[in-house]
């Protein structure tokens, strides 16, 4: 049986948190990333990544907020300092000088590794009866996987 936000154990809203700001410190990697790359990319395909490298990061930043609204509506705190963001993040930076090609295989990485923190997500609510975070984590890593898709996809 699921439950909701005011049905969750102590025990079972923090490890809903956690992995909450886990997924929502990779989210702000991914988007600052996204940025970087949108406003240094450069080379015969600028136009179209430059585009869709803004399409990533608009998305990204709605997400934030709704990681981090599902995590105080279970009562939790979420990160909101650089350090803990990179402190937690499996993402890595990109640089801001790197080729097209290059930024398109980081912004790759960052996609699946944000679908991958997001799987983990819906695991953990999963576990725990917590039916709404993990709609949530697999509606979530449904984008990153498709942006994943659409950037491999500039490739061939």
């Amino acid at each position: 049986m699921s439950n909701t936000a005011a049905e969750l154990t102590g025990n079972s809203r923090a490890a809903i948190v956690d992995a909450l700001n886990q997924s929502l410190a990779d989210t702000i990697a991914a988007t600052m990333l996204s940025q970087c790359y949108h406003w240094n990319v450069k080379g015969p395909n600028f136009r179209s990544l430059h585009l869709m490298f803004e399409e990533i990061y608009t998305d990204h930043f709605a997400a934030q907020d709704e990681l981090a609204e599902r995590a105080r509506a279970l009562d939790g705190l979420t990160i909101g300092r650089l350090k803990d963001v990179l402190d937690r993040t499996s993402i890595t930076e990109g640089d801001a000088g790197s080729s097209a090609d290059d930024m398109v295989n980081g912004m790759i990485a960052a996609e699946e590794e944000l679908a991958k923190s997001l799987a983990k997500l819906a695991d953990v609510a999963a576990e725990n009866d917590d039916n709404l975070t993990e709609d949530l984590a697999i509606a979530r890593g449904q984008v990153h996987e498709k942006f994943a898709w659409m950037l491999r996809a500039t490739r061939a």
